[in-house]
């Protein structure tokens, strides 16, 4: 099984990060830039809006700027997935169907949630899915992730991708993430288009051998991440062992040290875009920081250190 751009949808599809100018306004050169170096480096698709895109920054405007403007550049080069995650029922679809309109090949949802203690009941939680999957006709990505805070148990992830037409891609990162998708995969059968990996590529090797048919990672190395994935899926586990063992102080270093600003660090750092900084009161990166994972980068010579020089 190779990657693919085409349903069902296979491959790296890493977050594309949001330029911003050091002022704080949004770059849109620099976001296109960004965009055109990721497809150069391999990405077999982009997602867009994401948490790693600092989305909890933007404005709904700048979040149909950016949708407009990044689907209008990329123009059917590779598929992009919009982020349209909102505790609303009624935005999330609203989101979700100008992404359809302006060209998405899919949405990725979270469940609804709200700051530290807004939750909804596994019935609500469906009764969610099933009114977007009725608005619109493109794939849902279900993300399972802690930081909305709800926990998605095998059985209802399974009933959702059984009986709800439009759910079937499922982005899993949490401790054991490996252990769930096998047991995923396992209840829900063919109704599974899609378990992915996600979190940076940290567990991407053991999500592979659960499973796992395409990863959501940073933006910064796509090339790199390739290496691993494409090996693995051409039945060369060998290769893909040592090259995630070649890879993975880089990995390590963006999930657990560099985090969001990891790849436009990398980027700035490669003449990709100008500024890298985020918008406040989201902190900078630290010298200390942006110099070990530059060492990292530097040591596996990947494409976006020498895209825009």
């Amino acid at each position: 099984m190779s990657a693919s751009a085409t349903r069902p949808y296979r491959g790296v599809f890493p977050v594309v990060p949001t330029i911003f100018h050091a002022d704080g306004t949004l770059d849109l050169p620099g976001q296109l830039r960004c965009v055109d170096f990721m497809i150069d480096a391999g990405s077999t698709g982009l997602c867009i809006l994401a948490n790693f895109s600092e989305q909890f920054v933007l404005s709904d405007a700048e979040r149909e700027t950016l949708t407009r403007a990044i689907l209008g550049h990329v123009a059917g080069r590779v598929p992009v997935i919009v982020t349209t995650t909102h505790y609303s029922t009624q935005i999330c679809i609203e989101r979700s169907q100008l992404a359809e309109a302006l060209g998405a090949a899919m949405v990725m949802v979270m469940p609804p949630y709200h700051g530290a203690t807004f939750r909804v009941s596994e019935g609500q939680i469906e009764s969610f899915y099933q009114r977007l999957s009725d608005a619109i006709a493109i794939p849902i990505m279900i993300q399972d992730a802690p930081v909305a805070g709800t926990p998605l148990s095998v059985p209802l992830l399974a009933r959702m991708a059984s009986t709800i037409a439009n759910v079937k891609y499922f982005k899993l990162e949490m401790p054991q993430a490996a252990s769930k998708m096998r047991e995923l995969i396992r209840v829900g059968g063919t109704a599974i288009e899609g378990p992915w990996d996600g979190e940076e590529a940290i567990t991407l090797l053991a999500d592979l051998d659960a499973g796992a048919t395409g990863a959501m990672t940073g933006g910064g190395f796509p090339d790199g991440i390739r290496k691993i994935f494409d090996a693995f899926h051409a039945g060369d586990r060998e290769t893909a062992v040592a090259e995630y063992g070649r890879w993975l102080p880089l990995i390590n270093y963006e999930n657990r040290q560099g985090g969001i600003l990891t790849a436009k660090a990398l980027m700035k750092e490669g003449g990709v875009i100008q500024s890298d900084a985020p918008r406040h009161p989201f902190p900078e990166m630290s010298p200390e920081v942006r110099a070990g994972l530059l060492d990292a980068a530097r040591r596996l010579d990947p494409l976006v250190l020498r895209w825009g020089r």
